[in-house]
């Protein structure tokens, strides 16, 4: 859940199984532009995000004890996020993009859920905002990939076990850890599909 499997550096040049001239043309390139603009914006928002929510001392973003929280995440009812990896035979164009916007509604929601308890919630309701925005974005890729129509994807439906300001700690703790590795790979699929990627990496 809290560990993401690694991702080799951006080639020079991104061999796409599937849709290449799709992804190469101006249009998909420019909204590809912009959805990493917004996720970029989303890994900055994130941080600003636990610090005036999190008041938990040993509570850390990117924390390596972060993973012995796991059982509490089962707990209180907190789902891993989809998997993101580089395109392959077995992870196509289309499955990337529908994980990316299951992943964004499943944090949406997430959040959402821990939002009526927190006692700062300007922060979390940007970011919320900016999760939709992104999956405008993503949605736009997906309607050019997919031959069928292609619609918005539902509420989870989840629930969370919220029994007191302790959980309501670690829930949005582990909400937003989860997020930023889910971000993290969103920023490194989107990277891959880029005509002319940056040259490194930013950190978050």
């Amino acid at each position: 859940m809290f560990s993401p499997s690694p991702w080799p550096p951006p080639p020079a040049a991104h061999p796409l199984p599937e849709n290449s001239s799709l992804v190469g043309t101006p249009q998909f390139q420019e909204i590809l532009k912009d959805s990493s603009s917004l996720t970029h914006k989303i890994l900055q928002s994130i941080l600003g995000a636990h610090r005036s929510c999190v008041n938990v001392e040993t509570f850390k973003l990117n924390s390596s004890e972060n993973h012995k929280l796991a059982s509490l995440a089962s707990s209180i009812g907190i789902p891993s996020a989809p998997a993101l990896s580089a395109l392959s035979a077995n992870f196509t164009l289309n499955t990337m993009l529908r994980h990316m916007l299951e992943g964004l509604q499943l944090h949406k929601d997430l959040l959402s859920h821990v939002l009526p308890r927190l006692e700062v919630k300007e922060h979390v309701i940007d970011l919320t905002h900016d999760l939709n925005d992104l999956s405008v974005q993503i949605l736009k890729m997906l309607k050019l990939s997919q031959k069928e129509g292609v619609s918005k994807p539902t509420p989870t439906g989840l629930t969370l076990d919220l029994r007191g300001s302790y959980e309501v700690q670690v829930a949005i703790h582990l909400i937003l850890v989860q997020l930023q590795a889910f971000e993290q790979d969103m920023d490194r699929c989107l990277r891959s599909l880029e005509q002319n990627p940056p040259l490194e990496e930013a950190e978050y």
